[in-house]
C-alpha cells in the first residue's frame, strides 16, 4: 500500500515549513498561555488561522522527513521540470483509465446527488434518511447485537484456539513493522477523534439519563457506575471486534492465497480465486469506498465543531462561517500530505506522535484528576463490565438500545471496511493470534483506560459541583463538543490540558483520515496497479470537499446517518467472512495446537519435575 511516486519537492517544502511552524507556534503558545501579552493584536478567525498554520506546518514537516532515501528520490528541480513537461490531457487520461470506473463514479454521483437534494429539499431529505436509519436500527437491532456478540466470541476462539497459531504469509515471513509500531498504526487508524470527542461526554449523558438496563436514579452513585459501564461497553472489545472479523480474512487470503488486498477478498471462500473480479466484489468495494468517505467526512465535520468550540471557549472569539472551512482545509492539507508520503513516513510518524500525546494527556489527567474516585468507580465499572457483558450484549429492549448501542455497532461496522483492510495490510508476517490480540484486546485496553480517566473525571467534576458541564452543553444547544473545555478549566494545569486536547483532536483525525485516504485510493485503483500520488491526493481532497460541503450546506447528522446505514451490509458480510474463513481453515489448516491444549500438555511436565526434584526438608 505504498505510493508509486516519490515527492522530490519535499526538501524545498520542508525548508519553508520550519520557520513557519516556529513563528506560528510562538504566537499560538503566547496567546494560549499568556493571553495578556498578546492582547487584542490577534482576534477572531485570525486565531484559528494561526493555530492551523502551526499544526499544519508541524505535522506536514514530520510527514515529509527524511527528504531522501539513499538517493532514491529525485531532486526537487527534476520534479519541477517533470511537472512543467507533463501533458495535462495524458495525465487526466491515465488518471481515469487507472481507476475502477464504478468505484470512481458511484461515490462521486451519490454525494453530488445528496448535496443537490440537501439544497433543493433539505427537510424532506433529512426526514427520509432519518426514517430509513431509524427503521434499520430498530428493525435490524437484533442482527447488529447478534453479529457483534458472535464477533467477540469468534475473536476469543481465535485467541485461544488452534488457528490463532497460523502465520499470515507463511512460516518464514517476517513482519514489516515492529510490534510497537504495529499497535500504534492499528490503534490510531481505527479510533479517530471520536475518542477525544466522546471521552469526557458519553458517561455524563448516561449519568444524566441512565440507561434503562442500569435502572438507577439520575445523578446517583449507582448512575455513576452504570454510566461508566455502558461507556466501556460501547468502546471496548465489542466495538473493536468488528475490525478483526473483517481484517483477519482479508489478511489470510491475501498473504497465503495470493488474493488481492481488497475488502471484497473476504468473499474468496464463496466466489473462489477466479471470481474475485466479479460484479459482487466490485459492489462490495464500491460500498466500502462510500462508507469510508461518508464516515470520515462527517467525523471531520463534527470534530471541527469541537475544535472551534475550544477556540471560542479559550479566546471568546467567534470564527464565523469561514472558520469551519479554514479548519477542514488545514486538516485536509495535513492528511493528504501524510497519505501521499506513505505508511513508512507520514502515516507512521504522525501515528507515533499521536500515541505519545495520548499517553502524555492520560498521565496528566491521572495526576491531577480525582484518583480515588476514578479507582473506586472504575473498578466497579470494570467488574460490572465483566459480569454483565453477556446480558448487555444480548439486551434488545427499548428505544434507548436502538439509539445508543445499535447505532454504535452500526457505526463501527461502517468503519470496518477501511480499518479492517488497513489492519490486514499491516499484518503480513504476524500470527492470527497476535492480530486479534492487538486489534481487539490491546486497543480496547487503551480505549477503556481513556474513558475511565476522562469519563470518571467529568463525572466527579459534575457531581461535586466544581463545574456544571451539563449546563454548559445545554447553553450550546445540547452540543457535546464543548464538554471537555469546562472540565479542563476546573482542573490544575487546565490550560496545558486544553492545548493538548485541541492537538489530539487534530492528530487523531489525521491518523484516521490519512489511512482512509490511502485505503480508498487502493480500492478505487484497478487491480494490479498501485495508487499513484495523484490518486491518493484526489481522494484526500474529495473527502475534505465532502466535509466542507456538509459544514456549508448543513446535513452533517443526515450524512452520518446515511453512512451508518452501510453498517448493516458489512455486518452481514462479516458473518459471511467469518464463516467462509472457518470452513477454509477446517479443510486446509490442520495440525495447529490451541493455547489450552499447550497449557494442559505442560501440566505433566510440571508434576514430573516436582517429583524428581522435591524441595529439601528440614
Amino acid at each position: 500500500m505504498a505510493t508509486t511516486e516519490a515527492s522530490g519537492i519535499a526538501e524545498i517544502v520542508g525548508r519553508l515549513l520550519v520557520p513557519l511552524c516556529a513563528a506560528s507556534g510562538a504566537l499560538v503558545l503566547a496567546g494560549f498561555f499568556f493571553p495578556t501579552l498578546v492582547g487584542e493584536a490577534v482576534t477572531g478567525p485570525a486565531w484559528l488561522t494561526v493555530a492551523l498554520v502551526f499544526f499544519s506546518s508541524g505535522l506536514c514537516y514530520i510527514a515529509l522527513l527524511p527528504y531522501s532515501d539513499d538517493g532514491a528520490e529525485p531532486a526537487a528541480a527534476d520534479v519541477i521540470l517533470r511537472v512543467r513537461k507533463t501533458d495535462i490531457r495524458g495525465a487526466v487520461r491515465d488518471f481515469l483509465t487507472q481507476h475502477e470506473p464504478a468505484v470512481l463514479a458511484f461515490p462521486v454521483l451519490v454525494f453530488a446527488a445528496f448535496f443537490g437534494l440537501q439544497i433543493a429539499l433539505p427537510t424532506r431529505t433529512t426526514s427520509a434518511v432519518d426514517t430509513a436509519a431509524a427503521a434499520v436500527l430498530r428493525g435490524g437491532g437484533p442482527l447488529f447485537l447478534a453479529t457483534v456478540f458472535l464477533s467477540v466470541c469468534y475473536c476469543l476462539f481465535l485467541l485461544v484456539g488452534p488457528w490463532g497459531d497460523i502465520k499470515l504469509g507463511g512460516p518464514d515471513t517476517e513482519p514489516s513493522y515492529t510490534y510497537p509500531t504495529y499497535f500504534t498504526l492499528v490503534f490510531t487508524a481505527g479510533i479517530a477523534a471520536g475518542l477525544v470527542f466522546w471521552g469526557p461526554t458519553e458517561a455524563l449523558f448516561h449519568y444524566d439519563q441512565p440507561p434503562p438496563y442500569v435502572g438507577a436514579p439520575a445523578h446517583s452513585p449507582d448512575a455513576v457506575t452504570g454510566a461508566l459501564l455502558y461507556t466501556l461497553f460501547h468502546w471496548g472489545v465489542s466495538a473493536w471486534s468488528a475490525y478483526a472479523v473483517i481484517g483477519v480474512p482479508i489478511a489470510y487470503f491475501a498473504f497465503t492465497r495470493d488474493a488481492p488486498l481488497r475488502v471484497s477478498t473476504v468473499l474468496a471462500p464463496i466466489l473462489g480465486s477466479d471470481g474475485l473480479d466479479s460484479g459482487w466484489t466490485k459492489l462490495v468495494d464500491t460500498l466500502a469506498v462510500f462508507a469510508t468517505i461518508g464516515g470520515i467526512a462527517t467525523s471531520v465535520a463534527l470534530v471541527s465543531q469541537q475544535f472551534l468550540a475550544g477556540i471560542n471557549y479559550q479566546w471568546d472569539v467567534a470564527t464565523g462561517h469561514v472558520g469551519p472551512v479554514l479548519f477542514v482545509g488545514g486538516l485536509t492539507l495535513i492528511f493528504v500530505v501524510s497519505s501521499v508520503s506513505g505508511i513508512p513516513r507520514g502515516i507512521r510518524r504522525i501515528a507515533g506522535l499521536n500515541v505519545v500525546l495520548f499517553g502524555l494527556f492520560a498521565l496528566l489527567v491521572a495526576a491531577v484528576g480525582p484518583q480515588s474516585f476514578i479507582l473506586r468507580h472504575g473498578t466497579r465499572a470494570l467488574g460490572a463490565y465483566v459480569v454483565e457483558f453477556v446480558p448487555l450484549s444480548i439486551h434488545t429492549g427499548g428505544r434507548w438500545v436502538a439509539e445508543w448501542t445499535v447505532w454504535n455497532w452500526s457505526w463501527w461496522f461502517s468503519w470496518a471496511p477501511f480499518a479492517g483492510l488497513f489492519v490486514a495490510a499491516l499484518s503480513r508476517g504476524r500470527r492470527v493470534r497476535t492480530v486479534v490480540f492487538t486489534t481487539v484486546v490491546a486497543t480496547s485496553a487503551a480505549t477503556m483506560v481513556w474513558f475511565l480517566l476522562l469519563g470518571g473525571t467529568s463525572l466527579f467534576i459534575q457531581e461535586t459541583g466544581r463545574a456544571d458541564i451539563l449546563a454548559a452543553i445545554a447553553r450550546r444547544g445540547g452540543s457535546e463538543a464543548v464538554a471537555g473545555f469546562p472540565l479542563f478549566a476546573s482542573l490544575p494545569l487546565g490550560e496545558l490540558l486544553m492545548f493538548l486536547f485541541l492537538a489530539l483532536i487534530i492528530v487523531f483525525m489525521t491518523t484516521s483520515a490519512d489511512t482512509s485516504t490511502l485505503v480508498v485510493s487502493v480500492l478505487a485503483t484497478r487491480r494490479g496497479l498501485a495508487p499513484s500520488s495523484a490518486h491518493i491526493a484526489f481522494w484526500g481532497v474529495f473527502q475534505g470537499a465532502v466535509a466542507v460541503s456538509v459544514l456549508v450546506l448543513g446535513g452533517a447528522e443526515t450524512l452520518q446517518a446515511l453512512a451508518v446505514l452501510t453498517g448493516g451490509p458489512f455486518a452481514v458480510i462479516s458473518l459471511v467472512a467469518a464463516g467462509g474463513l472457518t470452513v477454509t481453515w477446517y479443510r486446509d489448516e490442520q495440525g495447529h495446537t490451541s493455547l489450552i491444549r499447550r497449557a494442559v500438555r505442560k501440566l505433566p511436565d510440571i508434576q514430573t519435575h516436582h517429583d524428581i526434584d522435591p524441595p529439601d526438608e528440614k
